[in-house]
């Protein structure tokens, strides 16, 4: 697979973004404490796919850095249709922003799947369609939320992980995993946990692209605000949190 111009591009410049706003280091930190919490114990490697920029090792520093490209800065190069880790070797999987770009996400959950040991976690932060959400991730967001089109669940025979073309659709997550749509089959994983996140501090600091709307200073009074704001999901949740465990699949009856 080649990496397009676009996907380097945007690499760089979320680096560049990153040295220069220590408010944003603080907020990714706090994001990565809330996926830490949620890790399984127990022996086995944990492997975060889609790294981007690395930055969950100031959190996580035994986690394996991964993306569909090479970086200095990454462990190796995974795509989540087809990861080179042996079946029951992974003891947590982590995806930050990575799954709205999954556009078969129940043949990828299988993938996952078989690398997970028993009691094994995949862990999701992803966006959040509340009315913020669909304000934030809608008008001033270049991805779609994909809301009006079908997911596609699992992948046709004939689909290639290595010439996978560009997908993404920010709901889907919420469609999946807060609305319950139909379509998302399940079996053989127990979901741990479904939690929405106001993250107004996160909206407010400009993200990556954006200009930052409040000074450093000021973290610990949005941090109290988010606190807040997280009481009416349906109104701020701009982030959503999700926890699969893998469990052992119920025999087929005769």
């Amino acid at each position: 697979m080649t990496e397009p111009v676009r996907h380097a591009e945007e690499a760089e410049q979320n680096l560049a973004s990153w040295r220069k706003k220590p408010l944003l280091q603080e907020i990714y930190r706090d994001f990565h404490r809330r996926i830490a919490a949620e890790l399984a114990p127990g022996d086995g490697l944990c492997v975060e796919l889609g790294s981007g920029i690395g930055n969950i090792r100031d959190v996580i520093p035994d986690c394996l850095r991964t993306d569909l490209f090479p970086r200095p800065w990454l462990d190796g190069v995974e795509n989540a249709y087809r990861l080179s880790q042996a079946d029951g070797s992974v003891r947590n999987l982590v995806l930050f922003d990575v799954f709205h770009h999954l556009a078969h996400p129940g043949t990828a959950l299988e993938e996952c799947r078989r690398v997970l040991s028993p009691g094994g976690r995949l862990i999701l932060f992803e966006p959040c369609v509340s009315l913020l959400g669909r304000l934030v991730y809608g008008p001033l967001h270049p991805e779609p939320l994909g809301l009006d089109k079908p997911i596609a669940w699992r992948a046709p025979e004939e689909f290639d992980p290595a010439a996978m073309d560009y997908y993404a659709a920010q709901g889907n997550a919420w469609r999946l995993f807060v609305r319950k749509e139909a379509g998302a089959d399940l079996a053989g994983w127990n979901l741990a946990r479904v939690e929405r996140l106001a993250a107004v501090s996160y909206v407010a600091s400009g993200g990556y692209s954006g200009p930052q709307l409040y000074p450093d200073a000021a973290l610990g009074l949005m941090r109290r605000l988010d606190r807040l704001c997280d009481h009416l999901p349906s109104i701020f949740a701009t982030r959503l949190l999700v926890v699969l465990e893998k469990t052992p699949v119920a025999p087929i009856s005769r």
